[in-house]
């Protein structure tokens, strides 16, 4: 007789809700910036990568092409990320600008607070071991992906 404990409930809403609890923690903090944490996190790669094209931005994010240039346009209308012409007149660099590095470099700093605000209610030990169930779930799933939905 099986007498191992079994999960109760559906894991994807668990996951979810943990999810959704984690960014409201991140997005109030980042968002004293004035960047959501999802524009934080474009902005960083943006900073990070480029100039890079957009295709590969949004490879190396994990993102549809879509959702990549939805995402930019407040960006580039802030002024913080360029869209600019590549090195044949069909392809495009995107670039963070000075302004756009110096709003990074604010975003990181509430980043930082909200972590170690998470690091604090969780404990490091928890927080350690949060990350490494995730990657070895995240491993242990890649092979289920099928790139279907973006990443």
């Amino acid at each position: 007789m099986d007498t191992a404990a079994k999960p109760q409930g559906c894991t994807n809403m668990k996951l979810r809700q943990l999810v959704r609890r984690v960014a409201q923690h991140y997005d109030a903090e980042v968002g004293k910036s004035g960047l959501r944490g999802t524009q934080y996190s474009l902005l960083s790669h943006v900073a990070k990568l480029g100039p890079i094209r957009p295709g590969d931005l949004a490879r190396e994010m994990k993102i549809d092409a879509s959702t990549l240039t939805r995402n930019l346009k407040p960006l580039i209308d802030a002024g913080w990320v360029t869209l600019d012409a590549g090195a044949d007149g069909r392809s495009r660099l995107v670039n963070a600008t000075p302004a756009g590095r110096d709003k990074r470099q604010e975003a990181q700093r509430r980043w930082r607070v909200a972590q170690e605000g998470i690091n604090r209610t969780l404990g490091l030990q928890r927080v350690v071991a949060l990350h490494g169930l995730i990657d070895e779930c995240m491993e242990l799933l890649s092979p289920l992906s099928t790139g279907e939905d973006g990443e």
